[in-house]
C-alpha cells in the first residue's frame, strides 16, 4: 500500500533526512521517501499495519519538527 503525505511547516532538510531514517524503522514499513523540496512523505507499507504506521509516522514527525503537520496529498 503506498499513502501520500504533505508535510506543511517543513522547513529543515536535515530534519526531513532524520525523519525519513526513523519512518524507515517502523514496523510495516517497506520504504519511505521524505522529498524536503516538495514537503512531500510517501509511505509503502503494509495493508495491515498501514493504520499504526501512520500514526507512529505523524509522533515521529511532530518530535523532529513539533511545527510541521501532516496532511493526506
Amino acid at each position: 500500500m503506498k499513502k501520500k503525505f504533505i508535510l506543511e511547516g517543513l522547513g529543515c532538510a536535515n530534519c526531513a533526512a532524520k525523519m525519513e531514517a526513523a519512518i524507515n524503522k517502523l514496523d510495516g514499513v517497506k520504504e519511505v521517501t521524505v522529498n524536503f523540496m516538495t514537503q512531500r512523505l510517501i509511505i509503502y507499507g503494509e495493508d495491515d499495519k498501514m493504520t499504526q504506521v501512520i500514526k507512529e509516522a505523524e509522533r515521529i514527525v511532530k518530535r523532529i519538527e513539533p511545527d510541521t503537520r501532516l496532511k493526506r496529498a
